[in-house]
């Protein structure tokens, strides 16, 4: 890879940092907790690791409410322990991606405390606020992603202010151009330190519609960016005017420029019914390096077939076809692929295996998420264990996001699974992730584990995985799914049995679950 664009096919290891591993015993991962294990991270054979928010923060929505932009949280740690994080990793060859959560902060921010306080001080325009209508009622018909409406009212103000996630979660104003400088004067902070690239959390969501108009009704069973089954006033919009506004393009360019100058990459994450579209238009020349949306992620109850990869994939290169994606079948937000993906939900480590393979020879750059490494299945949480304000707010329709948060089984050594030696962790260790510890696995040679050790370090010397072209093959049947990946000199022909049997493809014998790779040298 060269150093200007290493990210083109690398695998990226996603690590939630209160999940991870804690090294203090108060039950809560942190920073020199993950400094700690980061050898074992670069012994998958990974080529980076994307931590999640570890930012000063109430911890309303778990560190993407952001008090305090250039701050580490004492939870996580310092700013000392950050920067031995980071020399850690580039000792070791790991690239550092970190979460920029550009579209809101906390409620807590000094600058919205600021904003609020009159309509005329110097920031009061650094935030989304409007009139009532005559009526009292909220500006228009905007809803929040988490349930509710998307405005609250301010009583020092008399106005509503929006926010598209939580209530402690106000957006900002990027039609304000002193709240923009003053926001990239908080990235360059890290891109000074060295880090890598950012991460850009919910970044179609930054510029809202000037003129307040209300979003168009659409029937929620037609929207594929949720992950409820049921009915929820989000899902019951087209979001036309709240968010994916055509100025948010010209904020994608100064996002690039400003990370070029550092040398450093940029992944957008985009939550759309339109999401390939927007991403071959964020990830247009000029623009962001890469982008990943929920096409691999989401849905209700999505099963596994052939033509949901390779939509997802043709959809975008359809889009953009001089773009790079990002894929993601796992990750902080979603149900694990391990459940997910898994007939019934009942986990098996041959298909655990086989998503990872699956994973990592599409064309783009994969993203692992803590734990998939190990198989671990969703685990199921008790209403009284529940953190997630989202999951707890519609229990017990949806358990929310916990599920796929609990921390990282390490060994048998305590009841918590090595992760710590504290009385409680902030989530149980579920009971069926203990047998799928780290130490275990390490010792099985048929481990889910072993096997993505084995398989990302073969990949490396598969240049047409890492960035070769890739095209489908119509196998006529929605459990096989085949393609090639060309780049010069190689030929990788990859056939996947998406099913529970037995399966023959072009004379070969694929067994549940099972894969089959063909080189050729060209």
């Amino acid at each position: 890879m060269s150093k200007k664009d290493w990210w083109r096919g690398a695998v990226i290891y996603q690590i939630y940092p209160r999940s991870f591993m804690d090294s203090n015993g108060d039950g809560i991962g942190d920073l020199k907790g993950i400094t700690s294990r980061l050898p074992y991270v670069a012994d998958l054979g990974v080529d980076g690791i994307w931590l999640s928010p570890f930012f000063k923060s109430p911890m309303k929505d778990f560190g993407y409410d952001v008090s305090d932009y250039r701050a580490v949280d004492p939870l996580f740690g310092t700013l000392a322990d950050f920067d031995e994080l980071l020399a850690t990793a580039h000792r070791l060859g790991l690239k550092v991606i970190i979460d920029q959560v550009l579209n809101h902060t906390s409620d807590q921010h000094v600058w919205f405390k600021e904003s609020l306080q009159s309509r005329d001080n110097p920031k009061a325009n650094w935030y989304v606020w409007a009139d009532p209508k005559p009526d009292g009622t909220p500006p228009n018909n905007w809803p929040s992603v988490f349930g509710g409406p998307a405005w609250t009212f301010n009583a020092r103000r008399g106005q509503y202010y929006m926010h598209s996630f939580l209530s402690s979660q106000p957006d900002l104003n990027f039609h304000c151009p002193e709240m923009q400088d003053a926001l990239f004067d908080d990235c360059r902070f890290w891109l000074g330190k060295g880090v890598d690239g950012f991460r850009l959390d919910a970044i179609n969501h930054c510029y809202h519609d000037s003129h307040l108009r209300d979003n168009p009704a659409r029937p929620w069973t037609q929207t594929t960016s949720t992950q409820l089954d049921f009915p929820a006033p989000y899902a019951m919009q087209t979001h036309i005017y709240s968010k994916s506004r055509p100025e948010n393009l010209a904020l994608m360019e100064r996002i690039q420029r400003l990370c070029d100058e550092y040398g450093a990459m940029t992944l957008g994450e985009i939550g759309a019914d339109n999401a390939n579209e927007l991403a071959a238009q964020y990830t247009a020349p000029g623009r962001l390096n890469t982008c990943y949306s929920f096409s691999l992620l989401g849905g209700r109850k999505v099963k596994l077939t052939a033509a949901f990869i390779k939509n997802a994939v043709m959809d975008f290169f359809r889009e953009g076809p001089d773009s790079w994606p990002s894929w993601a079948f796992s990750n902080h937000d979603v149900v694990r692929s391990a459940s997910r993906f898994a007939p019934e939900g009942n986990p098996d480590p041959r298909l655990a295996k086989m998503l990872i393979a699956l994973l990592c020879c599409l064309r783009g750059t994969p993203f692992l998420y803590q734990g998939e490494e190990l198989g671990l299945p969703e685990a199921q949480l008790a209403y009284e264990d529940l953190q997630d304000p989202w999951g707890i707010a519609l229990w017990p329709e949806w358990q929310g996001r916990d599920g796929c948060r609990t921390p990282i089984p390490w060994d048998s050594s305590n009841r918590h699974a090595g992760f710590t030696s504290a009385h409680k962790t902030w989530l149980p260790v579920p009971p069926c992730h203990i047998g799928l510890n780290v130490e275990n696995q390490q010792s099985d040679r048929d481990s889910v584990l072993s096997f993505t050790q084995q398989f990302l370090k073969q990949r490396k010397y598969l240049p047409a995985l890492i960035r070769g072209d890739i095209a489908f093959i119509d196998t006529g049947r929605e459990d096989i799914l085949a393609f090639t990946r060309t780049s010069e000199g190689q030929t990788v022909s990859c056939a996947f049995n998406l099913g529970e049997t037995d399966q023959t493809y072009n004379g070969d014998m694929l067994p549940p679950y099972g894969y089959r790779l063909q080189t050729k040298a060209l």
